[in-house]
């Protein structure tokens, strides 16, 4: 009997770590109060690609500070207040350049001139859940999912609600899921807020209905909130194919913000007083659960730690190879600085690339000058040698380099 036990107890913790292990987590882009503004569409010519990109971003720039009621500037001030562009969707002719756009300013530089009179109230911490409905099936973060991605890539600094945005990786696939949302217990909700720093639930639920595979796509979408799941508002879109269900999503969300902070205006979004109540132990099925998730983040923890150090013994010994041949030549090198362009299509893209041309021999430093989440970054490098030198230096370290005019383009 006591053997059984064991083996229940053995292939119960088997499942938790298979349920929790696996390339299932989006972590949160952004996690500033900058200023971000979205949606600004340009339609600009110019010389060729590049100068007509240059303008269009200039014009998304200016439409942009108009748009939050900045006063009048000139370009070069206002370009020392934006922090990021991110590109929507754009397109690029040979003397055209038609996009959509996002600029996101700095709030502690834009706030000199924007004043202290728009500040506002934010909420208590939200514990935001997204459920996908779709052919019969709940999805919140069991795998990686676009509703999750969208929540997870959306500039949230402006907004007054608080979202606590999980990952879903580890055991918040087991903490977090559809049918946690109808359950009414006080104590289980207090120690799945606790474990995220969380005060109450805000719940956004995007209901799927495809017309036939590859047609229109159509969409409910219910914002729902507290341990009680409490209905908020509702509102539909609809898509003409599948591929346009990101947009669409970028247009939910922006509708669900407006939503929760109208709600939260009104005083109906603030935390369940019975979510506070202190005392008591934490639900030994939550516990087993959480102990189960650390173990397995545990041992994955581990093994990324070892690799680590496989890679920089590597990186060590490449480093120290390239000093001694620079200690040996009779001529000192000479530190030119070089401008690298490297596409960025998600923000964890950056800090690896810039980490890679920093740990490339002969580089004396890297940081950005430009960056567009979505599109093309620029960086400027400091080299001890002459740029195909650097270009073969960056293909070394597995990059498909393209020389340019005092240039480079670097990709995986």
């Amino acid at each position: 009997m006591g053997g059984a036990v064991l083996l229940a107890l053995l292939a119960g913790d088997r499942m938790a770590g298979a349920q929790v292990e696996g390339d299932r987590g989006i972590s949160a882009v952004v996690a500033s109060s900058d200023i971000d503004v979205g949606g600004i569409e340009v339609d600009v010519s110019g010389s060729d690609p590049e100068d007509a990109r240059s303008k269009g971003w200039r014009d998304a720039q200016r439409q942009a500070w108009k748009k939050i009621g900045g006063p009048a500037i000139s370009d070069g001030q206002l370009q020392s207040l934006v922090s990021a562009v991110v590109i929507e969707r754009e397109r690029v002719g040979p003397r055209r350049y038609v996009a959509t756009l996002g600029v996101i300013f700095d709030r502690a530089r834009a706030g000199g001139f924007l004043g202290r009179g728009g500040q506002r109230a934010r909420s208590a911490p939200l514990l935001l859940v997204p459920v996908t409905v779709s052919g019969g099936s709940q999805l919140v973060y069991e795998q990686r999912n676009p509703w999750q991605r969208a929540w997870a890539e959306y500039q949230a600094g402006s907004s007054r609600i608080d979202y606590v945005r999980p990952s879903g990786a580890g055991s918040d696939s087991l903490l977090v899921t559809a049918g946690q949302i109808n359950r009414r217990s006080r104590a289980w909700w207090r120690n799945i807020l606790n474990q995220f720093g969380a005060s109450d639930v805000i719940v956004a639920i995007a209901q799927l209905e495809h017309e036939y595979p590859g047609g229109p796509v159509r969409a409910r979408f219910i914002a729902r909130y507290g341990p009680d799941n409490t209905y908020l508002d509702g509102f539909s879109l609809r898509v003409g194919n599948p591929r346009q269900i990101p947009a669409m999503y970028s247009k939910a969300i922006e509708r669900f913000d407006a939503i929760y902070e109208q709600a939260l205006a009104d005083g109906r979004l603030k935390p369940d007083p019975s979510l506070n109540r202190t005392g008591g132990t934490i639900d030994p099925a939550i516990q087993r659960l959480i102990d189960a998730g650390r173990r397995v983040e545990a041992a994955a923890a581990a093994e990324r730690r070892a690799e680590q150090a496989a890679r920089d013994a590597a990186n060590l010994a490449e480093t120290s190879e390239a000093q001694a041949n620079a200690n040996s030549s009779a001529t000192p090198a000479v530190v030119s600085s070089y401008v690298v362009q490297f596409a960025t299509p998600d923000a964890g893209t950056i800090n690896s690339t810039l980490a890679a041309v920093r740990a490339t021999p002969g580089v004396r430093g890297a940081s950005t000058s430009s960056l567009a989440i979505g599109g093309t970054s620029v960086m400027s490098v400091s080299y001890g040698g002459s740029l195909p030198e650097l270009a073969q230096a960056l293909a070394g370290r597995g990059f498909a380099v393209t020389q340019g005019s005092n240039a480079l383009s670097i990709r995986r």
